[in-house]
């Protein structure tokens, strides 16, 4: 009776502290993404991380690296997306979160957007299509458990991109509406508890030889001292009265473009540091921020990074377009500057995928990258290069599933070595996600009970 006693108590305790590798399982849709960034900062011993989750709305969780203790998810706000069972596309996944930490320790993120509708009044940059672009603060500095919404950012924005600079001036990027919009910034200095204006830095414009407007895709991160670093590639954005294609509006994007905003001097200039005209159009892109002309397939996703020295490293997605198929697979083309002039990487090792850039010198880069493997394996691993990108290796496999692929965000800002990255995991029959915080030792573990937020009859 005893040892029986025993025993039973001791599967109990096992149970009741099964750990898993996933923090969450309520990542919903595209729960994160590279471009809506960062999706995670370090500091001070806590990582916190934000992701789509339920609803389209954003969910903040944290870790402790000391105590290894987690808390949240909480939700953070509320989307207006993702709430209507009648609307086509089920998942928008334009709104998902990006967060900052301001100089007073206040948590912000920003999200929910994709464009605005016209029950927003006019958009004066651009045009409208869903959602309502909002910004939410923790109502106490480094407390992710409670969260006021304010009324201070465009309604329109989309693709929400948050830069903080060392004196703590804080810039939100975004899209100022649908696709023929131009793309600006608010910037705050208390904060942000009040923005400026919104500020044009890419013009939409209509294009005059074919039935077209121009559009544009950004990345924005922070590079050396003063500078806000932007990589970016050219959505030529159809009217679709071409009878012979029936897809609608396209995703077709072409070249790869690197600029550099001094947020000191309040000037933008090209890797030359040739002054630019603001908003920049097409045509002086073209002229002056070129990195590749890439004409014929079609880009994704670019990022950047700067060497010590403030020289730049660009990564991109370039594949072929396939018809109805939208676009075909795309492989990560490399590009770093040698302060004269742009060299591509003849690498070929690089597996198809998508992935963020970490640059140690001209000469050391890595990218985190995740990808389907032959045998139908999903990865997320990192890939090093000693040589300035001529040749990348797989270094390390941080996670991998059978039959089981993988969307990532950008690196987390300021990263702890075990928490570099947020991974959500897609699942055949489901849009829910399980939720990965991944770091050099693989993922950081959770209690099981803790990390099964669908299963709780409630859910903050």
């Amino acid at each position: 009776m005893g040892c029986a006693s025993k025993t039973k108590e001791a599967i109990v305790t096992t149970k009741e502290n099964e750990l898993v590798d996933y923090f969450a399982d309520n990542g919903f849709g595209n729960a994160v993404a590279i471009v809506q960034h960062p999706a995670g900062i370090y500091h001070k011993g806590i990582t916190y991380v934000a992701y789509q989750g339920a609803l389209e709305d954003p969910y903040v969780a944290s870790y402790n690296h000391t105590t290894k203790e987690w808390k949240g998810p909480f939700k953070a706000g509320i989307s207006e997306m993702g709430k209507d069972p009648n609307r086509k596309k089920k998942i928008d996944n334009h709104g998902k979160p990006a967060i900052l930490i301001d100089d007073a320790g206040y948590i912000h993120i920003a999200f929910g957007g994709h464009g605005g509708t016209p029950d927003n009044g006019e958009n004066p940059l651009g045009n409208h299509h869903y959602g309502k672009n909002l910004h939410a603060v923790s109502k106490k500095p480094l407390n992710i458990s409670e969260w006021e919404t304010l009324d201070n950012i465009s309604v329109f924005g989309t693709y929400s991109q948050f830069v903080k600079m060392d004196n703590g001036d804080m810039y939100l990027f975004y899209r100022h509406g649908a696709h023929r919009s131009n793309w600006v910034y608010q910037k705050s200095t208390d904060n942000g508890r009040t923005f400026g204006e919104p500020v044009s830095f890419l013009k939409h414009k209509r294009q005059q030889n074919i039935e077209a407007e121009d559009s544009w895709y950004p990345w924005v991160s922070k590079g050396n001292g003063d500078d806000i670093i932007v990589a970016f590639d050219y959505h030529i954005c159809r009217d679709n009265k071409n009878a012979q294609d029936t897809r609608g509006h396209i995703p077709e994007r072409h070249n790869l473009y690197y600029m550099v905003f001094n947020t000191k001097t309040c000037v933008w200039k090209n890797v030359k540091n040739e002054p630019l005209e603001m908003p920049l159009t097409k045509e002086m892109a073209d002229k002056k921020t070129l990195v590749r002309e890439i004409a014929e397939d079609w880009t994704f996703q670019g990022v950047t990074d700067v060497d010590p020295n403030g020289n730049p490293q660009v990564c991109i997605l370039v594949g072929p377009d396939v018809g109805e198929k939208r676009s075909g697979p795309k492989r990560i083309k490399h590009f770093r500057w040698d302060g004269k002039r742009w060299l591509k990487s003849e690498n070929k090792d690089l597996p198809r995928g998508n992935g963020d850039l970490e640059v140690k010198s001209a000469t050391e880069v890595s990218i985190y990258l995740e990808h389907v493997t032959s045998d139908d394996v999903g990865e997320i691993s990192r890939w090093d290069s000693f040589d300035g990108g001529k040749s990348f290796k797989k270094s390390t496999v941080f996670l991998s599933r059978k039959n089981s692929s993988f969307v990532i965000s950008s690196l987390i800002d300021n990263a702890h070595p075990d928490a570099r990255i947020i991974v959500a995991q897609k699942e055949d029959g489901t849009d829910f996600r399980k939720m990965y915080l991944i770091g050099d030792n693989g993922p950081i573990q959770r209690l099981k009970k803790e990390s099964e937020i669908l299963n709780k009859k409630t859910n903050n």
